[in-house]
């Protein structure tokens, strides 16, 4: 197309130079007319001869409507992304040295609710322990849909509770999936805060936190980098101490009965120097009567709340902070380490109900230092109490109050190994009968971290 121009300006220079069309030689400008006619065929011939070779010039620019139009539409998420698949876990073995004495089924932890409630209840003092329960196998999965990803959490460790305290077996941790804004399943409740543990050896942690894995489920409506806002359902439960009439005929026949779920919600700020946390919980608690064959009807039902305040704060590169105060009627099933939900009261002055049950008061505190000496070395410090204001018809050797504190040397010889000792105390004080003892024991532990990422 550029040789072409150039002709007609050839043409049109020399129109200019000549002289008025009436003495133009006619023939002259046929002849020339002729021969351009020859070379516009001899360039039409190169340019076909070009296409064919497959040289032919860039096409103009598609305009963006037509580009939009021609773009094919983007892909659902569940079709054009990646789902990925985490293992992880690790091996962990606990030895010590306890100077005092524990229940037996709680041999390798520092639980101030199993220390003895009188002199030499589980033995003489001073025992040597080992074990791997805290070993643990865990699997996260994340799939992309078009409504989220769907994200789901199963874990597991061999720390046996319950009908199989004291035993190393397979004790379920969390069961628990998530699409969006909502989940289901067993995991963390709202009303805890796990970022409250501290970096211990010690498997069961401070006494005074909130801690508890529920079946539950949840509604997360706010989930940002500075604000977070769960709601939850969760499975209800509770614990009830008969006291001194425990061996009365009468209370056989009262059966637990929980015809409400409790309801949670904890809410979340986060900064640059930590974050705060507000939870909550409510709860109904019930039990009846189902022995008629006497006059005295024991049925009732309390109501249980609590608050939990919570924070981490950084105060350095190298320190963490981690506090908690909580508060609370008959919420003792979700704390760390208290014992019972519902306490029994005298009701002397009502023949039908001459004992009721109550939602017990307590209040605890928790406060943990995290110190990074280095890359390779860190340590853990801090101090935790459980308080329980006890109703009257409790036995005098009942729990009152719970304290816990310890110290530890943590060595990483690479990051995936921790090699560590501990120093821990528990000390466990009555209600009313005077008794009180102080647990002392060292601890060192050796864990092994691995983990597999895989996408497909």
């Amino acid at each position: 197309m550029i040789l072409i121009s150039f002709f007609f300006s050839m043409i049109a220079a020399q129109a200019q130079s000549q002289s008025p069309p009436q003495t133009q030689d006619v023939q002259q400008l046929k002849s020339q007319l002729q021969q351009l006619e020859q070379a516009m065929q001899e360039l039409k011939g190169k340019i076909n001869a070009m296409e064919q070779a497959g040289s032919q010039p860039a096409a103009a620019p598609t305009p963006p409507s037509a580009a939009a139009a021609e773009k094919p539409a983007k892909p659902p998420r569940e079709e054009g992304g990646k789902s990925s698949l985490d293992l992880y876990g690790f091996v962990m073995l606990d030895s010590g040295y306890d100077f005092g004495q524990v229940d037996p089924n709680w041999f390798d932890v520092e639980r101030p609710t199993k220390l003895p409630a009188f002199t030499d209840q589980f033995g003489g003092n001073g025992n040597v322990y080992f074990g791997v329960r805290q070993t643990r196998f865990g699997v996260k999965t994340s799939t992309p849909t078009a409504l989220g990803d769907l994200k789901t959490h199963f874990e597991f460790e061999l720390f046996g509770t319950g009908v199989d305290a004291g035993q190393t077996t397979f004790r379920l941790r969390h069961a628990y999936g998530e699409l969006g804004q909502f989940g289901a399943g067993q995991t963390w409740s709202p009303f805890m805060d796990i970022d409250v543990f501290p970096n211990s050896l010690e498997y069961w942690g401070p006494n005074g936190m909130v801690f508890f894995r529920n079946v539950q489920i949840r509604w997360m409506p706010v989930r940002t980098d500075s604000t977070r806002l769960t709601f939850a359902l969760e499975r209800p439960g509770a614990s009830a101490d008969q006291g001194v009439y425990s061996g009365r005929i009468e209370l056989q026949g009262v059966k637990p009965r929980f015809n409400l779920p409790d309801f949670s919600l904890s809410a979340r700020t986060i900064h640059n120097w930590g974050y705060l946390q507000v939870a909550g919980i409510f709860r109904k608690i019930g039990w009846v009567d189902i022995d008629h064959s006497d006059a005295v009807d024991l049925s009732g039902t309390a109501f249980g709340w609590g608050i939990n305040a919570t924070s981490n704060i950084k105060f350095s590169k190298k320190d963490t902070g981690r506090f908690a105060v909580v508060y609370g009627h008959g919420i003792q099933n979700y704390m760390n380490d208290a014992p019972v939900d519902i306490g029994i009261e005298n009701n002397f002055g009502n023949p039908i109900k001459p004992v009721k049950g109550i939602a017990l008061p307590m209040i605890s505190a928790v406060s943990f230092l995290d110190h990074n000496w280095s890359d390779r070395f860190s340590t853990a410090l801090g101090y935790s109490m459980l308080n329980i204001d006890n109703s009257n018809g409790e036995a005098p050797d009942a729990f009152h109050q719970g304290h816990y504190a310890l110290t530890n040397l943590l060595y990483h010889p690479v990051p995936s190994v921790t090699i560590g000792g501990e120093f821990q105390w528990g000390r466990r004080i009555n209600m009313s009968d005077g008794f009180n003892v102080n647990d002392y024991r060292m601890q060192f532990s050796f864990k092994y971290d691995w983990k597999k990422g895989f996408e497909f």
